[in-house]
């Protein structure tokens, strides 16, 4: 029996269920979709709930487009009215049958496997930002999901034309993935499934075929928004955003500080009234979250994959800990979730032959956490009506 596919289908549901099936407000990838649908990329703005960036008198979605393109058909069916929530919740079970299936690549153990899955869903951001759907967290969703597609196959067959493309979709979800591509590249050309030469340097050719497919489509989108080759979107937001500043890049050294002290030290508040615990709006440090990541600290073999996985995890991160902004109103740090599926490579490798006593502790508490997340966002942040 394929376990893989009834574990994402287990995480489907449990999403849906945390979720109430709501359709989250801020659906502007159901906009997107709607102006592709009618032959434009600017979306018809219902106001200022809604971020997009003001330019030439229309308004842009700024986030990477992928998630749109995947809710065409729903739109195309329901127009605006769509919920973005239930794409959200196909692609939270998406990661976890693939986080399933690249435990069972990595022979981990069913117990191992099991427990890692569901810190992955419950014990990351993972399932809270399934469960709203909104735009900013659709694309995490997203990203997760086609990475740990990525690294499935990159570590399994390496076909190189489709570890390609899982990695541009996780890109064209989150930017910050495309700085994982490297560590693709290399991934495929290791020894595996063949070791002759020029079957690698095929596999290499055609990897390279698609990134350069996918260049292209993205000068020509960036030519249909801003009339430019490259992407201005970001760096023009920050120039126009209260939080950012009228020059300069979004991405400098001066924000390390704010955002190591966002991802490693941010607390909760801790009062004598109901509900007691209460998660700060900008978020949670990892360190109260997700201690359960230390796992990734104990994988030792193979030593090129576990080099492989730590430098994916610092590409991705860099980008992160120097960005403007922590990801604003969220629980915990959902910007981790750009290098959490290394992390989890990191943590499968760690637990081959079984989950430690500590390793438990620490994932059941993060679960807790998460659930805790999850409800209290429900009861006091988003409440359910």
């Amino acid at each position: 029996m394929k376990r893989a596919p009834i574990a994402g289908a287990v995480a489907f549901v449990v999403i849906l269920v945390t979720a109430h099936l709501r359709s989250t407000p801020y659906n502007n990838y159901v906009l997107l979709a709607d102006a592709f649908l009618h032959g434009h990329v600017w979306i018809d703005w219902p106001g200022q709930y809604i971020d997009a960036l003001a330019y030439h008198g229309q308004h842009y979605v700024i986030e990477a487009p992928l998630p749109a393109l995947l809710m065409l058909p729903l739109v195309a069916l329901f127009g605006t009215h769509a919920n973005q929530t239930i794409v959200a919740a196909i692609l939270g079970g998406v990661a976890i049958a693939a986080a399933w299936r690249l435990c069972e690549r990595l022979d981990v153990t069913l117990e191992a496997t099991l427990w890692l899955c569901a810190f992955l869903l419950a014990g990351t951001d993972l399932l809270w930002c399934a469960m709203l759907g909104d735009v900013w967290f659709i694309a995490h969703v997203c990203a997760v999901a086609f990475t740990l597609l990525a690294l499935l196959e990159a570590l399994g067959k390496k076909r190189g034309w489709l570890v390609a493309l899982m990695s541009v979709c996780a890109l064209e979800a989150r930017f910050t993935m495309a700085l994982a591509i490297p560590v693709y590249a290399w991934l495929i050309c290791q020894p595996g499934a063949t070791r002759v030469p020029h079957l690698r340097r095929a596999r290499l050719l055609a990897f390279c075929g698609v990134l350069f497919v996918a260049a292209i489509l993205w000068v020509g989108y960036n030519e249909a928004r801003w009339g430019t080759l490259t992407d201005i979107g970001y760096v023009t937001w920050y120039h126009a955003d209260s939080a950012g500043a009228p020059t300069g890049s979004p991405f400098q050294m001066r924000y390390l500080t704010y955002q190591l002290a966002s991802f490693f030290v941010a607390a909760p508040h801790f009062t004598r009234v109901f509900p007691y615990v209460v998660p700060d709006l900008g978020g949670i440090a990892l360190t109260w979250t997700s201690p359960a990541l230390l796992l990734a600290f104990a994988a030792r073999r193979p030593k090129q994959l576990v080099i492989a996985m730590w430098i994916a995890t610092a590409l991705t991160a860099i980008p992160n800990f120097l960005y403007y902004v922590n990801g604003y109103a969220q629980f915990g740090m959902r910007h981790a979730l750009d290098f959490v599926p290394f992390l989890f490579v990191l943590m499968a490798l760690a637990v081959q032959r079984g989950v430690p006593t500590w390793g438990k502790v620490l994932i059941a508490y993060s679960i807790l956490v998460g659930l805790w997340g999850c409800a209290y966002w429900n009861r006091f942040v988003r409440p359910l009506y």
